[in-house]
């Protein structure tokens, strides 16, 4: 039994239908998103958008194709626009049902015509394919295909203007566009002989989208078409619409390559086998890179995001080369011991360190020995520009801990700025920074001791003895039972979340790390005590909240213009990446006796691939029930984190099984 199929009744819900969106990707940066109805309500939606050059920026070539079917003179336009004030035309009346699986198909009923569209993006080639089916018809019909054009930044909005070229230029089987000289050439073409292309280019003017109205973004745009497709179609015929970047020379040729790439597609039969598909969304390879996207639809690479998320959307699907392949390009971009974070920006204290925990998650596939006869020297040259200090923003002091920060700068994943200023700095000794640090430090020189580094061996031996005796003396608080969250001792606040020395004991999600790493500084009584606060303050069904609801500063929702969103990003809101790691150190404290709870934390996901970002998990959900889903609708880390719960359940469960049989 397939999942992801709506009905007429929830599809001609617009309340219910717009907020359920669709995605697929050609691998290699460029995608096709909507919503189940094809009514766009994000700039970021389109039925092509892709990069143009070598840069990691996409751009909305083909925004929407408007159908008509055409019997006895009369037209019926099956597409859904939004206008301001009104819906025009509304033709998702006419959408009997949605199926997601092989690919995204939507069956119309106009009288007595059933039309079936089948949507298919071609991986790792920038195309997009459209099959037309007419199923049933009592007469003679012809089906126009009208596209809308934008050629423009997916961040931005197309305006009219006198300097976009509407011209279409004949081609075989349709025709080619380009609205501006420093774009390529879009390709549209029909693989029927019975095929018409009107030229007569015009603009349409005020398409709204609603999803950045509620974002308090310009939601307004306008869409050049330079005319339309006319074919006449018969009962039991089918027609493909192929909109690409290199000419098609031959209706066979469309056909063959529409008939593979369906083959090709895996059954997203259930919720496991959607987030599988999800999960190879995120890896894009381009020409020598491979990278992971953050998320989709307005992300890009991001190196925290890229080493957190690796291990569950690549090794929980046997998809080590994948794996090694994003590794190997982060590496060759390792400056002073840092990788980049945001396109060229090296402002990430933590990716580095990640670096060293996902070589962790590749060991049990590939062996340690090869990982450091490849990596070995990265991982000493990290460790070493970090003793060194990078910059005037990494240091590692004399008591052993990693010190992170300076003025205007957020260089944690609490990264969020509001007009300059940080909103979570946190600036000084961070607890997952210095986990992570300790948990890098006595790998590698486990690692080095197996493989004869001598000279690494002497010279930190006694590096982590120092930094877990700090650690503990840093954060640990008897009398609160958990950690700080980051320690200042410049920063001097007043009040019961504050201690002496600049301790900052706001309940944070950050804490879990120091339980959840392979190399841990806490007893095993000090974990539970800390899994034990989490609980009570963060734990929710999709994720950890970003502070506690006790605290004044808390924000339980995020919502609003892109200023107030920023200010809730890390004050309350759900991230589910978090959950991985509460779920991991509850199994090593708890053992099997967690289990049934791991899987209810599984099946609450399950009823999300059905909304928002249809077949995926969101990047974060509000803090306040219900726990809505926000931000991006396909988040990296997010479909890892439940990937990599639901095969820490399985081990335990296989471990369970032998136990028992034995």
């Amino acid at each position: 039994m397939s999942v992801l199929k709506f009905d007429k009744q929830s599809l001609g819900n617009l309340e219910y239908s717009l907020k359920r969106e669709m995605l697929a990707t050609d691998r290699s940066g460029g995608y096709m998103s909507t919503t189940i109805t094809c009514c766009n309500t994000r700039k970021y939606h389109g039925l092509m958008v892709c990069p143009k050059d070598a840069t990691e920026n996409e751009y909305v070539l083909l925004s929407s194709l408007d159908e008509t079917v055409i019997q006895h003179d009369q037209s019926f336009n099956l597409a859904l626009h939004r206008f301001p004030g009104t819906y025009e035309p509304r033709g998702h009346k006419y959408i009997t049902d949605f199926d997601y699986t092989p690919s995204p198909a939507i069956t119309y009923r106009v009288g007595g015509v059933v039309l079936r569209k089948e949507l298919l993006w071609i991986h790792s080639k920038t195309q997009l394919l459209i099959r037309y089916t007419l199923v049933e018809a009592t007469s003679a019909t012809k089906l126009r295909l009208r596209p809308f054009l934008a050629f423009r930044n997916k961040h931005s909005l197309s305006e009219a203007n006198m300097f976009a070229d509407g011209h279409s230029y004949p081609v075989r089987g349709g025709v080619k566009c380009r609205l501006y000289g420093d774009f390529p050439w879009l390709y549209m073409q029909v693989d029927s002989d019975n095929t018409d292309f009107v030229a007569a280019p015009d603009w349409y003017y005020k398409f709204e989208y609603l999803e950045e109205k509620a974002r308090g973004y310009p939601f307004q745009e306008d869409l050049l078409t330079p005319g339309y497709f006319e074919i006449d179609i018969k009962k039991g015929e089918s027609v493909v619409f192929s909109a690409a970047l290199d000419q098609m020379w031959s209706s066979e040729t469309i056909d063959k390559i529409f008939e593979d790439e369906l083959a090709r597609r895996s059954d997203k039969k259930d919720f496991l086998s959607c987030l599988r598909h999800s999960a190879r969304q995120f890896v894009s390879r381009r020409e020598d890179r491979t990278e992971v996207i953050a998320g989709w639809p307005w992300f890009g690479r991001w190196g925290r995001d890229t080493f957190i998320a690796l291990p569950g959307i690549t090794l929980t699907r046997g998809d080590v080369q994948s794996c090694m392949d994003v590794v190997d390009t982060m590496t060759r971009e390792m400056k002073d011991g840092l990788f980049p974070n945001m396109g060229e920006a090296y402002n990430s204290v933590d990716a580095p360190l990640w670096f060293f925990w996902t070589l962790q998650q590749i060991a049990g596939h590939v062996g340690e020995e090869r990982l450091w006869k490849d990596y070995g020297a990265k991982m000493k040259d990290i460790l070493n520009a970090y003793k060194r200090g990078i910059g005037d923003i990494i240091s590692v002091h004399d008591n052993g801990l990693v010190w992170a920060g300076g003025p205007g700068l957020a260089l944690t994943w609490m990264d969020a700025v509001v007009d300059g200023v940080p909103v979570t700095p946190r600036e000084g000794y961070q607890v997952e920074i210095n986990a992570l640090w300790y948990n890098a430090v006595c790998w590698t020189l486990e690692m080095a001791l197996k493989h004869g580094d001598k000279t690494f061996v002497k010279e930190w031996g006694a590096m982590p003895e120092k930094i877990k005796v700090s650690f503990i003396e840093t954060f640990w608080s008897d009398k609160k039972s958990y950690l700080a969250d980051y320690v200042n001792p410049g920063e001097w606040e007043t009040g019961p979340l504050w201690e002496d020395g600049g301790r900052n004991f706001f309940v944070r999600p950050n804490q879990v790390i120091a339980c959840s790493l392979r190399y841990k500084m806490l007893s095993e009584e000090q974990q539970l005590d800390v899994l034990g606060a989490i609980k009570r303050h963060l734990l929710t069904p999709k994720g950890l909240r970003t502070l506690s609801p006790q605290n004044p500063l808390y924000q339980g929702r995020y919502e609003g213009d892109q200023p107030t969103r920023d200010r809730a990003y890390h004050q309350g809101t759900v991230w589910p990446w978090l959950l991985e790691h509460y779920v991991r150190a509850r199994f090593d404290v708890q053992g099997a006796k967690f289990l049934e709870l791991a899987e209810e934390i599984l099946a609450g996901f399950e009823e999300d691939i059905d909304s928002y970002g249809i077949g995926s998990i969101a990047e974060i959900y509000d803090g306040d029930p219900p726990h809505a889903q926000r931000g991006a609708i396909s988040q990296a880390w997010s479909v890892g984190a439940v990937l990599r719960i639901n095969e820490m359940i399985e081990r335990y469960k296989d471990a369970t099984t032998k136990t028992v049989k034995e």
